[in-house]
């Protein structure tokens, strides 16, 4: 048995499109979790063409296909940058240094897995040499802000007992602030090196990249005597596709193109609450 969901923008879901999609899928009762937003329903044969089923009505909404059982995660495992929050923490910074431009075409290009990941960080970290480190509070209090639905998917998950772990291929000055104003139980990143009050252009090594977040996959599962099955995992770049495809759910987070590709769950439409529709929480539950 397989559970169909789809999740639009609020009140943007057409209850016809989700009568009709059961229909065509012969499916079960349709639940709503959220009236206008949320929808799912059981079908006992997956559907033959997933991929073009979701392009049909992708302007509408996103479709996914998730087992019917397990689907509360006992952990969740979130990327940072364009995903818990809106921005590209070494965008701004560039912005700051009036290398902007740059470093954003390098920082797309590495997210879509067109660069190094390690080699296009260090790269763009160079362009920040003799930055004041002040910028860093600047940047977070005037340019960084939360992704929609961050902090109830953090309260919902943990008032289930879930524990919540961040972990970034952005730094340790932005995590430790988001893990503080959300829920976080832990964050990992990298490290901004400052000498003499600015930046001296290096990031401490080792750089925390796609295999560092696999590792805390397999670590924090380990120490929570808990298994993969039992996480979920977000993220958008190139560099979350490791522990994204090891997660008992992987869910890409207006992703990449290429990341969306390799990915089996993809939300486009919803914000980070869409993570808890997934999980089968109702928006009644919400805490």
């Amino acid at each position: 048995m397989h559970i169909v969901s789809l999740i639009a923008r609020p009140e943007a879901l057409d209850a016809a499109l989700v009568s009709a999609l059961r229909n065509a899928l012969g499916g079960g009762d349709i639940t709503w979790l959220s009236n206008g937003e949320a929808a799912e329903f059981p079908v006992e044969i997956a559907p033959a063409d997933l991929d073009a089923l979701r392009a049909s009505i992708a302007d509408q909404a996103d479709l996914n296909l998730l087992p019917a059982t397990g689907r509360r995660k006992k952990m969740l495992l979130a990327d940072m940058d364009s995903t818990m929050i809106q921005q590209e923490c070494i965008d701004e910074l560039a912005d700051e240094a009036g290398v902007g431009a740059r470093v954003k075409d390098i920082t797309a290009r590495a997210m879509n897995g067109e660069l190094d990941f390690e080699g296009a960080l260090i790269e763009r970290v160079s362009l920040l040499r003799d930055l004041p480190d002040s910028v860093i509070d600047r940047v977070l209090a005037t340019r960084i802000t939360l992704m929609p639905g961050a902090p109830l998917l953090l309260s919902t998950m943990k008032a289930s007992g879930a524990y919540a772990a961040l972990v970034s291929g952005g730094f340790t000055a932005f995590t430790s602030k988001i893990a503080d104003l959300v829920g976080f139980d832990e964050t990992r990143a990298n490290t901004l090196i400052a000498s003499g009050g600015r930046l001296t252009g290096e990031v401490a090594h080792p750089i925390l990249g796609r295999e560092a977040k696999v590792q805390a996959l397999e670590e924090i599962t380990a120490q929570l005597g808990i298994s993969e099955a039992d996480v979920i995992a977000v993220g958008d770049g190139a560099n979350d596709l490791g522990m994204l495809t090891r997660a008992g759910m992987g869910v890409a987070l207006h992703a990449k193109p290429s990341v969306q590709a390799q990915c089996g769950l993809r939300v486009n439409h919803g914000d980070l609450t869409a993570l808890l529709y997934l999980q089968g929480y109702s928006k009644a539950e919400f805490a």
